[in-house]
């Protein structure tokens, strides 16, 4: 049998050593389990099934093999006869041991020291192999799902630093591995010292090599190819939530791919998760919208699997995701574009879009507007046209609730939009446009 019992602090494993060759044992890490005894439970896997003891090393629950789902089929037998190799090579390694430094002794001794350390090494070693392989297979797996995450540009990029760091610390060791007692160490940390760094630099540096190599292809090759190409547009959350993005694809103004990566996704999921009802709203309006866009625009709307997982932030992540695909951001975030340019990534913002869109009205033009409210000023009140622009008019006070024309005085622009200003002409009589 085997279990884990807690005393002091402590664990302490039993093992029926008179199986221990012919049993696969596996202890998995302890974990609280909801029995009745709430104490610490360990699971340990057998070919009869799997076992389950509490704390006291009784047996709570009991799975026959062909009841549990785990540890089945090609696998389960491969790893039983990795382990059944490794404590047969233990044990003959240790008998050889034995064997070798108790030449001398007595042949009851001899043979009481050979059973002694063989025992105590395939004891150490069903000890220490489980938790050694599962901390080896974690490691493993941790580094292939990162390799598998990382654009492919990256993982080129560090290959090609290591390779030029190994170049490099074998030139410089044709010369240093020649130097007496200290040569060939120094040999070895030149070659671990210069493939790190290769690798680190050319990771870190990776947007500007591979901007450097796309400014040369496009002058090797000429601009002409490269003008008529429609890259990918990176779609933002904000601009998701927005909804304006789909009555624009739909309207034909938005060509290629509109790529929304999977931090987005999880993003608009977290916001949809929210407690506070307006942000959950807005979460949940998005999803759909990208439903409807998925629905609408079959073939042009990707999901995007690449992550960089050394980024925090995802306005981070959507810059360098742009770059890596040479796209465009769509957003209607005001500080996301500004460091966009920045960074020389292009941008397409729906809000400059939208005032571009506006109707164009210059100083001495007249205009029909609705009076609605009164302004901050004295004599002034607040009109809006139908596209939203806010207008501000000049000695309108008496016509506030009424149609009026009006004489446009100056029109400001900033980042918010446009906002013009006018004085009020005369009165507008009702059914006139």
């Amino acid at each position: 049998m085997c279990g884990v019992r807690s005393g002091g602090g402590a664990a302490a494993v039993f093992f029926d050593v008179g199986r221990i060759c012919n049993i696969y044992y596996r202890i998995k890490k302890p974990y609280m389990a909801a029995t009745d005894s709430g104490g610490v439970v360990c699971e340990c896997v057998m070919p009869e099934g799997v076992w389950q003891m509490d704390e006291k090393g009784s047996v709570k629950d009991h799975v026959a093999a062909e009841e549990s789902p785990r540890r089945s089929g090609w696998r389960y037998w491969l790893e039983m006869s990795f382990y059944g190799i490794m404590y047969v090579a233990v044990a003959i390694s240790a008998f050889g041991l034995a064997y070798k430094f108790s030449d001398g002794m007595e042949m009851a001794e001899r043979a009481i020291a050979i059973f002694v350390t063989t025992s105590l090494g395939v004891l150490v070693t069903a000890l220490l192999l489980p938790p050694v392989v599962n901390f080896g297979r974690a490691v493993f797996g941790g580094i292939v799902n990162q390799l598998f995450r990382m654009p492919v540009q990256d993982i080129i990029s560090a290959v090609a630093g290591l390779i030029i760091g190994l170049v490099i610390a074998s030139l410089l060791n044709t010369v240093v591995g020649k130097i007496n007692i200290i040569g060939p160490y120094v040999s070895m940390v030149s070659l671990i010292f210069f493939s790190y760094m290769g690798m680190i630099v050319s990771y870190r540096k990776r947007n500007e090599l591979w901007g450097w190599m796309s400014w040369r292809g496009g002058k090797a090759h000429g601009e002409e190819h490269t003008a008529g190409r429609i890259g990918p547009k990176v779609l933002d959350t904000s601009v998701i939530i927005d909804g304006r993005i789909a009555d624009i694809c739909r309207a034909g103004f938005l060509e290629g791919e509109l790529v929304v990566a999977n931090f987005v996704l999880d993003e608009l999921r977290h916001i949809a998760d929210l407690p506070d009802f307006v942000k959950r709203n807005r979460g949940r309006r998005g999803l759909d919208i990208l439903n409807r866009m998925q629905k609408e625009m079959q073939g042009r709307v990707v999901i995007s699997d690449v992550d960089f997982p050394d980024v925090a932030e995802v306005d981070n992540k959507l810059l360098r995701l742009a770059q890596q695909l040479d796209g465009s951001v769509v957003t209607n975030d005001f500080n996301l574009a500004q460091v966009a340019q920045v960074q020389g990534v292009r941008v397409l913002n729906i809000n400059e879009l939208s005032n571009a869109l506006k109707a164009v009205l210059l100083p001495g033009e007249n205009f029909i507007v609705d009076v609605i409210h009164a302004g901050k000023e004295n004599n002034q009140v607040v009109a809006y046209l139908d596209d939203g622009t806010m207008v501000v008019v000049e000695n309108g006070r008496q016509y506030i609730g009424k149609r009026i024309r009006a004489e446009v005085s100056s029109v400001l622009q900033t980042t918010a939009g446009r906002m013009i200003f006018a004085r009020a002409l005369d009165n507008v009589p009702e059914g006139v446009q």
